[in-house]
């Protein structure tokens, strides 16, 4: 009978948890139409951020891009500005089985997501009124070694010559961008960097069984990282002055990253108009002496949530990858899940390693669960007795019961602290899958070709409904126990099976594992019991 409340429990501790983290999700703004419907070529709106001085403008548009070519990225660079307007990621496809690659930046009619830079200030070449017209030496790059490099040049009214140099790298997402400004002119130059992500509203696809975030996020020096998202950015413009930083746009699996050099004292901001957000930095404005040649960098990441290559970014720019309050405890489930992973070459059987690992350390918990209900069974006739001698009387009867269970050492709590153990476990692994863009299009074995999605034939679910059913046969009812709580032990491997239809398949693989393992350990456990007279 405890061990179906039990059960009971950790589906009514699940499931709040899920309406909570979807009463979060929907506190979310909705997605804003597009008051201006966009055109198919690539515009720049009066966005750019205002300096530290004040400074004079023009607006431009092009139709020209700069396309290049990686073995990860197929990025479009727009020669106004040379802003980021379209980055594809080559080795992660839209849909599984198709070779059509995900778009994670891109501007078509009613969407705009894109990554903009510049120089502002008094002697910068962007500013609200106008931006930059770069030339490049060709309009086509295609990556052949380690790296690639794209220069675009910009010359001044008063001779001064800018050079944007994207760099890109073999195996990488992110992309250096440097400006090498070469001062010909009499005066000294004075002006600053900034680098933003500018994206139009869009809800995010967060459901109930898929509570994910689109939004922006950052980090300073106080924060570590710290969301920030549509309906935030609509309140109230964000601008912290931290050393080093970053900002960021989130989505499920994906996101977009400035990182502004690490040493430096830098001023990250947020403005959203008209159903446009942008998220950004500026760094501290600095001087170009008549005669010298100077730069000022940063760094852009385009890609999937890849906690190694984020870290090296940033020491902060893996969080990301957000497990919510467990994040303690799913960080070192995510290592193990990588470890296994490595071994055995299938995220699938990785997740069935780790099931065992943890049903594992927490047998000697299981077995003093099962124990202790089993004693407490056999206390219940002599209970009973000690109801019917002292009635109402709750305060003799308390001392009673708490007489017999230290005279027979039984702890009535004994078969709630593995249940406590394994709901922080669960939901931790329940977001390290949720998160971990490893597992997106993870095949398993036969039909199961994605474990981050539902199953496709339902097959895990029911298969799971199945364990659950044999675990309730092998409790049997107690006569006292009330009616309707055995109508709803009954319904409860139905409930469960319903409610995980659209699981993904890795989580309903953990759960059905981890029910066949409880089985084995309750025969084991059960004929120990029987061997020391425990019923």
């Amino acid at each position: 009978m405890e061990s179906q409340r039990n059960i009971l429990l950790i589906g009514l501790l699940f499931v709040s948890f899920l309406l909570w983290q979807q009463w979060q999700a929907d506190k979310a703004p909705q997605a804003q139409a597009q008051t201006n419907v966009a055109t198919q070529t690539v515009q720049h709106s009066t966005d750019v951020p205002e300096s530290d001085a004040s400074v004079p403008a023009t607006v431009a548009v092009s139709k020209d891009l700069i396309t290049v070519k990686t073995d990860q990225l197929d990025v479009k660079i727009s020669p106004v500005g040379g802003d980021i307007v379209y980055a594809a990621l080559l080795s992660h496809k839209l849909e599984l089985g198709k070779d059509e690659p995900f778009v994670l930046l891109e501007q078509t009619p009613g969407f705009t997501y894109i990554a903009q830079s510049g120089l502002i200030g008094a002697n910068g070449i962007d500013s609200v009124d106008g931006r930059a017209h770069f030339t490049a030496a060709k309009t086509e790059y295609v990556m052949t070694g380690d790296t690639l490099d794209v220069p675009l040049t910009y010359t001044a009214e008063n001779g001064a010559t800018f050079t944007k140099i994207f760099s890109f790298r073999k195996g990488e997402f992110d992309i250096g961008v440097d400006y090498r400004i070469h001062n010909t002119s009499a005066e000294p130059l004075k002006m600053q960097m900034y680098g933003q992500i500018k994206q139009t509203v869009r809800a995010s696809d967060s459901s109930m069984m898929m509570p994910t975030y689109r939004g922006g996020a950052f980090s300073t020096e106080k924060e570590r990282y710290e969301k920030y998202d549509f309906e935030e950015m609509a309140k109230a413009n964000l601008k912290e002055e931290t050393q080093g930083g970053w900002v960021a746009m989130l989505q499920h699996y994906f996101v977009s990253a400035w990182v502004p050099q690490a040493n430096e004292q830098n001023i990250l901001f947020t403005r959203e108009s008209n159903g446009v957000a942008n998220i950004g930095f500026r760094t501290p404005v600095f001087t170009v002496a008549p005669g010298a040649t100077d730069n000022v960098a940063a760094k852009f990441y385009v890609g999937p949530k890849d906690q190694a290559a984020l870290s090296a970014l940033s020491p902060t720019l893996n969080l990301v990858v957000d497990y919510g309050f467990l994040w303690w405890l799913a960080v070192p489930i995510y290592k193990l899940l990588m470890f296994f992973q490595s071994i055995v070459g299938n995220w699938g059987v990785a997740i069935i390693l780790i099931t065992l690992t943890v049903r594992g350390a927490l047998y000697p918990l299981t077995k003093a669960q099962y124990t202790s209900m089993a004693k407490m069974r056999n206390l219940q006739p002599k209970l009973q007795e000690m109801k019917e001698r002292y009635g109402d009387d709750r305060q003799k009867m308390g001392q009673a019961m708490m007489e017999l269970y230290k005279k027979e050492k039984v702890n009535p709590m004994g078969g709630c602290l593995p249940i406590l153990l394994q709901m922080p476990i669960f939901i931790a692994l329940y977001w390290v899958l949720l998160e971990s863009v490893e597992l997106r299009h993870a095949p398993f074995m036969l039909w199961i070709n994605d474990l981050s999605v539902q199953d496709p034939y339902y097959v895990l679910p029911i298969l799971m409904g199945v364990s659950m059913y044999v675990m309730q046969k092998m409790q049997p009812m107690a006569p006292t126990m009330d009616p309707m709580q055995v109508k709803m032990m009954q319904w409860m491997p139905v409930v469960f099976t319903v409610f995980f239809l659209w699981f993904p398949a890795g989580l309903v693989l953990y759960w059905l594992v981890g029910n066949l393992v409880a089985i084995i350990q309750q025969k084991i456990i059960y004929a120990q019991l029987e061997k020391k007279g425990l019923k």
